[in-house]
């Protein structure tokens, strides 16, 4: 397995991967953004392909496995203090997610953490946590965050063993095809 730092030609795989991370988040967020004739995909790998903002291909590290891409760690370091014109901006949908990211300044954000479902049960998760330890380490951050859905079990028992434990909740604004309901926890422990 190799890890390796994004290029802005991985935007179409870190659109893809967010998505999947956000279990149809991305694309619903994206489709509210999409003009006449312009796919939620489009609107993504957009994103993905800006110099700036959280969503960047330069806070991404992709994972390859035989040479393909298996996953990607999008992360970046939250302000402290968070300023205040940041969460008021936010659509309501996004609220929640912005909110509970503001309860743990100064830590380093794991934004998404995703593997394509060929490649899981192999270890990419894994490697892709220690890698985000790595870069919050090198950034001597106050400890490691993650936000993920409560009742995603899969992901969550993936960062209980990591070591990260809940310290906040907010409930979750569901959206169209959204087939879990719960919160949004807060996920947090010290860098390894």
């Amino acid at each position: 397995m190799r890890i390796r730092p994004a290029t802005i030609s991985d935007a179409t795989h870190l659109a893809a991967l967010v998505d999947i991370a956000g279990e149809g988040f991305a694309s619903y967020f994206w489709s509210q953004m999409a003009g006449p004739g312009q796919s939620p995909l489009e609107i993504g790998r957009a994103r993905a392909m800006r110099d700036e903002g959280s969503f960047t291909w330069r806070n991404a590290h992709i994972a390859e496995l035989e040479s393909e891409v298996a996953g990607a760690l999008v992360g970046y370091p939250i302000p402290d203090p968070v300023p205040a014109e940041d969460i008021g901006e936010v659509p309501e949908i996004a609220r929640p997610l912005v909110l509970l990211e503001a309860e743990a300044p100064g830590h380093w954000y794991i934004n998404v953490l995703a593997v394509f479902p060929e490649f899981r049960g192999k270890g990419v998760g894994g490697a892709l946590l220690a890698k985000a330890d790595e870069i919050g380490r090198d950034a001597k951050a106050k400890g490691m965050a993650l936000i993920v859905a409560s009742e995603n079990d899969g992901a969550v028992r993936l960062y209980r063993r990591a070591g990260f434990a809940p310290s906040h909740r907010r409930p979750m604004t569901g959206f169209p095809g959204y087939k879990r309901g719960g919160d949004w926890v807060l996920m947090t422990r010290p860098c390894a």
